[in-house]
């Protein structure tokens, strides 16, 4: 069965008036061709949708169930072009994102809100991955942007674009009850207890892995590595528990747990970048006006 919105139209104009002649008045045609298209809409849908005599015309319970869903499919059809004026303009649509840990303890959150007060009809799948997990998604086009640490790996330079949105150094993150300086002053790595170092696994995040022994080379100090973990939370909570302690973006000191405080370095430490990173032939204007409201904080 295929019905056409003009039928809809008729129905709800007689509907609405009750009078036949008045209806086709407002449709602006004849009263014996808008009284054939409906009788041809009641045959298609096999029930009389009204009641008609020569003083009254009524809606039947079939006529009756059918207007309002017939207003609504109305009122759908003509939202359209504002629709596609707004999904093509990218204030309409659907985006996914996926983040790393630190970026939820850092630009994620009020970039957010200010995106979502730019832009409340778009609808954002959001996820947590890891950098290279978000590689291959993006990759393989599950995701459509993901904010992560750099570099890309080589064999991704051809299709995806990056933007860094921040740097920041790492800090310690190590269990209460240290013998460190007073006051939260700012710790060098030589004069931290020996205990060991819980870590990204290489693989995950190579360039803050590599930052981060860089920090105790630089140190004299080489640690012992006690627990690899992907997830920031994992390691803050190891840290919590007293199995080490460890090296992380400044950021996550935004993550607050029983038993764990951050000091500053007071060495020199190298920046950690975060960024965003797409698919070069990605045509989403929805993207594009993500990407446009990320350059400018």
């Amino acid at each position: 069965m295929h019905l056409e919105l003009r039928q809809l139209r008729y129905f709800v104009t007689v509907a609405e008036e009750l009078h036949f002649g008045r209806a086709a008045v407002r449709l602006h045609m004849t009263q014996p061709p808008l009284s054939q298209a409906i009788a041809a809409l009641e045959d298609q849908l096999g029930a009389p949708l009204f009641l008609r005599n020569r003083r009254t015309v009524a809606l039947t319970p079939a006529g009756a169930a059918l207007l309002p869903e017939a207003k609504r499919l109305l009122a759908e059809a003509e939202s359209l072009p504002e629709l596609v004026r707004r999904a093509a303009a990218g204030e309409a649509g659907r985006l996914a994102i996926a983040f790393i840990t630190s970026a939820d303890y850092s630009v994620l959150p009020p970039f957010l809100r200010r995106y979502s007060e730019r832009y409340p009809d778009v609808h954002l799948s959001l996820h947590e991955a890891t950098s290279d997990v978000q590689v291959e998604e993006l990759l393989r086009g599950r995701i459509d942007a993901g904010f992560l640490i750099p570099p890309l790996p080589d064999r991704a330079l051809a299709q995806l674009d990056y933007l860094k949105v921040l740097d920041e150094p790492l800090i310690l993150c190590a269990p209460t009850g240290l013998a460190l300086p007073p006051d939260g002053a700012a710790v060098r790595l030589q004069d931290v207890p020996h205990l060991p170092l819980i870590i990204f696994p290489r693989e995950v995040s190579p360039a803050l892995h590599d930052a981060i022994l860089s920090c105790w080379r630089a140190a004299g100090i080489t640690p012992a590595v006690g627990q690899q973990a992907i997830q920031m939370q994992t390691i803050v909570s190891l840290v919590s528990a007293g199995m080490g302690l460890a090296l992380v973006p400044q950021s996550v000191s935004n993550l607050m747990r029983p038993g764990v405080e951050y000091r500053a370095l007071a060495d020199p430490t190298p920046r950690v970048d975060t960024g965003i990173a797409w698919r070069r032939d990605n045509p989403s204007p929805v993207l594009q006006g993500f990407l446009e409201l990320l350059r400018t904080i």
